[in-house]
């Protein structure tokens, strides 16, 4: 040991494993070849190990093989190592290497002892060939149920194929779900309505194609199939892919997972498309409803023999179903219709499929009614005439409802004459009748005089017996090809047709008749104790076809009848053109009239007055219309116009507010301000229910001195109910406003008004003032109107004073206010002199 501690040359002589090696190098590379071999074969033999159990997976414990490989692999490592260590000396290395080989040499030997004994119990030599003769005799056994097994299930798929096709065939919704509610199967038409292949079945979205109402109803219905194994069946409706809502008869019963066992793996539903089965029922229901209903229904076979009738027929016709039944049913006939009628109606039949239209038939009491039927060919599917249907309804009453609404439209109630409407069609007629021959015809417009007079003495009752009489008598005026149709009211036309070619000849024929008419209607009438003796006023005039139109010919007509009643009444007038001309101008003026006011048309002239001095006191407004093509028109010429329109209460309307806004603006005038302004009010303009009250608004609306305005009434306003003329008078007095009565002296009672009148004054009209110098009788008029109305205490003005003379004779008979062309002419305000004149 000493020894080995030595040094040699100053180094130790203790030398590393494996040095010495190095002396023997022959030693050295026999030692290393042999380690590298060793490990080689050391690495080679697991991976042919294993390699072997991964080639026999039918040995048993084969991958103890692979254990021990892993040994060893340990053991190539330890001379792995070893070769390291000749070239490199490290004993703890070499010791590493050693503990690691002894680890994994016992680990596997610990593993190989455990193992051992389950080795041991593998099969001997002997054991695995009498294993191997019964796994052979086993798995020819098995072979052959396999074979079995197979062309069982051959057979099986080739009949649930069959089964496939079959259901896809059949005109019917069938799937079938699982427990989850989700489709597993499911035929073509099912596919096809859900728009999905047989692979896309688990993803159907049924909400997609069914309501949530309905969606909920199955969902139900399915969860009593699979937990209450209960069959159902039950209609549903759903949209299918045409977008209309069909109805489904569903049908769902529980499929179970096997033939012994209870439970339930889903269920199978069969859904038929009944939309048209319901449909027809529906249509069944209303046909049969339809067959109970009021209209009269037949039905017959193709060779007409009746085969059914419903209730109605039997009432209408009063024949019973076992009266008709096996019949023909021309047993109804009225006899009415010939052959050649019910020929037509077959014709019609036979060619369209229906016939509809009135005919007459007759009842098993004899009595003949009209009907309205429809008779209709019921064919089969390949065209040929099965049935004929008929329905028919008594239209007894309505037939005579329409004659008597028919006559009512065409006729007068009262006089059972041809009206307005029946008129026009019978003037159209003479017009075609004129054209055709060449004849004139004639048109006579009558009116019976003062008719409303009878009305409001002897009461409507005998003003209607008056038009019945007299509608009466005209009738047989006329020949039997005219027309007496009454027009309204009192007026009656006639139309006279084929007079004569010559318009002379044919206005004396007309005239003939005209004057007959006046005779006839002057006969007296006698109504209970009352004797009437009526007139009329007759207007004629001549067409020759339709040279007129039908309403310029009643114009016409209506225009003469006017004449005939200016001329005196109970006499006839033929048209004048001349006159139609006068008439369009009036009525052209009336309808520009309408729109004076709103487009400023209208203005307001002044007319002074003055008192005895030739002071000015006042002026008359006096109304002209500015016309933009006519020029001034004058108030002649539109007043009475107005007054037959109404237009009077607008344009009165305007004139008193006019005057009263001037009456504010002379108001601001100390100059001006105690002035007047008279304005004429007309008698409709008056006896309007709100004048009083428009009359106050415009005072107030312009807040003037009321006093200062002063209203000129007609003797017309007070000729009908003096109370309320009275009445209202005192109620404008009430307002402050003056009154005055113009052209006093012209009524037949004027005098008698100054004792029962509020008036302020009067006005002595200028017809009487114009002759007062040369006629005795206007003079003394003048002094009687003068003299009363100081009596009175009425102050008075005269009107249309143009002379000195004048002017000197009215001052020596006391009256002292004037107005006319000596003082000045009506002129516009801005002309209109307030100095002295």
């Amino acid at each position: 040991m000493e020894w080995l501690g030595q040094t040699l040359g100053g180094q130790s002589l203790l030398l590393p494993h494996g040095y010495c090696l190095t002396w023997n190098p022959s030693l050295l590379w026999t030692m290393v070849i042999s380690d590298a071999v060793i490990a080689l074969s050391y690495f080679s033999i697991p991976f042919a190990l294993w390699y072997f159990a991964k080639k026999r997976p039918d040995i048993p414990y084969r991958w103890l093989m692979v254990v021990f490989g892993m040994f060893i692999v340990a053991c190539g490592v330890t001379h792995i190592f070893d070769i390291v260590n000749i070239w490199q000396p490290s004993y703890w290395a070499s010791a590493y290497a050693k503990a690691f080989t002894g680890i994994i040499s016992f680990a596997t030997a610990i593993a190989l002892w455990c193992i051992m004994p389950l080795a041991l119990k593998a099969p001997s030599a002997q054991n695995l060939k009498v294993l191997n003769q019964e796994l052979a005799r086993s798995h020819a056994e098995l072979e052959s149920r396999v074979q079995q097994r197979t062309a069982e299930l051959t057979s099986a798929l080739n009949q649930s194929h069959r089964l496939s096709e079959a259901l896809d065939h059949i005109p019917a919704f069938v799937y079938i779900k699982d427990t989850s509610g989700k489709y597993i199967y499911a035929n073509r038409m099912t596919l096809d309505f859900f728009k999905c292949s047989a692979d896309d079945l688990l993803q159907i979205d049924e909400s997609k194609y069914f309501s949530a109402k309905t969606l909920s109803r199955i969902k139900e219905v399915e969860k009593r199939v699979l937990e209450g194994g209960e069959d159902t069946r039950e209609e549903i409706e759903a949209i299918t892919a045409d977008d209309k809502k069909h109805t489904f008869l569903q049908i769902k019963t529980p499929i179970y997972e096997s033939a012994v066992g209870r439970n339930i793996g889903g269920l199978c539903g069969i859904s038929t498309d009944i939309t048209d089965l319901k449909n027809a029922e529906i249509s069944l229901r209303i046909a049969a409803t339809a067959f109970e209903s009021s209209d009269g229904m037949l039905i017959t076979d193709a060779d007409c023999a009746i085969l059914q009738v419903n209730p109605a027929f039997t009432a209408i016709t009063g024949y019973s179903a076992e009266d008709v039944v096996g019949k023909n049913p021309n047993i109804l006939s009225s006899g009415r219709h010939d052959r050649l009628f019910y020929q037509a109606l077959w014709d019609r039949v036979n060619t369209t499929g229906t016939w509809c239209g009135e005919i007459w038939n007759r009842r098993k009491n004899g009595e003949i009614y009209p009907e309205r039927i429809t008779i209709s060919e019921v064919k089969d599917n390949d065209g040929k005439v099965t049935n004929y249907v008929s329905v028919f309804t008594d239209i007894s009453e309505s037939k005579a409802s329409s004659e008597q609404i028919e006559h009512l439209a065409f006729y007068d109630p009262l006089t059972n004459l041809p009206n307005r409407l029946l008129l026009l069609d019978r003037v159209r007629q003479a017009f075609s009748s004129s054209n055709r021959t060449g004849k004139k015809g004639a048109l006579l417009f009558v009116d019976l005089d003062h008719f409303k007079v009878l009305n409001d003495t002897l009461g409507h009752s005998t003003g209607d017996l008056l038009l019945k009489l007299q509608a009466e008598r005209l009738s047989h005026c006329v020949r039997a090809g005219d027309t007496v149709a009454r027009f309204g009211g009192d007026e009656f036309v006639v139309v006279l047709e084929d007079l004569d070619r010559n318009a002379t000849e044919a206005a004396a024929i007309a005239e003939q008749i005209g004057n007959k008419i006046l005779a006839t209607l002057h006969e007296p009438c006698q109504f209970g104790t009352h004797q009437y003796q009526s007139t009329s006023s007759i207007g004629i005039t001549l067409f020759n076809g339709d040279e007129h139109e039908i309403e310029d010919l009643l114009k016409q007509a209506d225009i003469s009848m006017y004449q005939a009643k200016k001329a005196g009444r109970n006499t006839l007038r033929f048209f004048d053109p001349a006159m139609q001309e006068k008439l369009s101008v009036r009525a052209s003026l009336e309808s520009e009239l309408r729109y004076a006011i709103e487009k400023h048309q209208l203005a307001l002239y002044y007319q002074v007055q003055v008192d005895d001095n030739h002071r000015l006191i006042g002026a008359e407004a006096l109304i002209r219309w500015i016309h933009p093509e006519r020029g001034i028109v004058s108030p002649v010429d539109f007043i009475p116009i107005a007054e037959e329109s109404s237009l009077i209460l607008d344009v009165g309307h305007w004139v008193i507010d006019t005057a009263c806004l001037q009456l504010a603006e002379w108001a601001k005038s100390a100059e001006k301000k105690h002035l007047m302004i008279a304005v004429n009010v007309s008698a409709h303009q008056f006896r309007a229910l709100d004048f009083v009250q428009s009359v106050h608004q415009a005072i107030d609306l312009h807040k003037i001195d009321a006093s200062r305005l002063k209203l000129e009434l007609t003797e017309s306003v007070i000729l009908e109910d003096v109370d309320e003329v009275i009445a209202k008078m005192h109620a404008l007095k009430a307002l402050g406003v003056r009154l005055s009565l113009d052209d006093f002296g012209t009524g037949y009672s004027s005098l008698s008004y100054l004792k029962k009148l509020p008036l302020d004054q009067v006005k002595i009209d200028q017809s009487f003032v114009r002759d007062l110098a040369y006629d005795p009788n206007d003079a003394i008029m003048v002094k009687t109107i003068i003299d009363l109305a100081n009596n009175f205490r009425i102050n008075v003005i005269a009107e249309g004073v143009e002379t000195e003379l004048e002017l000197e004779i009215l001052k020596d008979y006391g009256c002292r206010l004037y107005q006319g062309y000596l003082f000045g002419k009506p002129v516009p305000i801005e002309k209109l002199q307030f100095s002295a004149i």
